[in-house]
């Protein structure tokens, strides 16, 4: 509702998404993604919208009654109706927190492969010929490789480890 209202104000005072993401200090997308029902504004941004559109944040957030309403504060406006902006921002929070996760679990287990690889193919560029420039700048680069990674690797892989833990799914 909130979004099919931020939408159709916006269109019939004839303002393009762009336009009220430079006058509202956002990207275009973020516009975009409470138009389409993605995100929803905070309090303060929805009251800069209403500022903007010319209209009362109650009529944003679906009153449709506004002229026999006495004038509200729109601050109070936003307080009554929380409960859809903030399951709207709580599946939004869950879903980042869910994308984190994986995110870490796949630091974990491509710092665990590569350090696999590394190991299982026992330091090769010690036995290339550094008499010839192209395999001597591949021998140093892949030493310097293997070099920085071993001194990263167990930082990297603790810090993935707090970070699963911390972006667990909690019952």
């Amino acid at each position: 509702m909130l979004n099919e209202n931020i939408q159709s104000i916006r269109k019939s005072k004839g303002l393009s998404q762009e336009e009220l993401a430079v006058k509202l200090n956002v990207v275009r997308q973020t516009v975009s993604k409470w138009e389409r029902g993605l995100s929803v504004p905070d309090s303060e941004m929805l009251i800069g919208i209403s500022q903007i559109l010319e209209t009362p944040v109650s009529v944003l957030l679906g009153e449709t009654n506004t002229e026999t309403a006495l004038p509200v504060d729109d601050l109070k406006v936003i307080s009554e109706k929380p409960e859809a902006v903030n399951l709207q921002l709580a599946r939004s929070k869950a879903a980042k927190r869910k994308v984190l996760h994986w995110l870490f679990i796949a630091l974990c287990a491509l710092t665990v492969i590569t350090a696999a690889v590394l190991i299982s193919q026992n330091s090769p560029y010690l036995s290339w010929d550094f008499n010839d420039p192209e395999t001597a700048i591949a021998g140093t680069l892949f030493h310097a490789f293997e070099w920085i990674f071993f001194r990263l690797a167990p930082v990297v892989l603790m810090g993935a480890v707090v970070g699963i833990v911390l972006t667990r799914q909690r019952n």
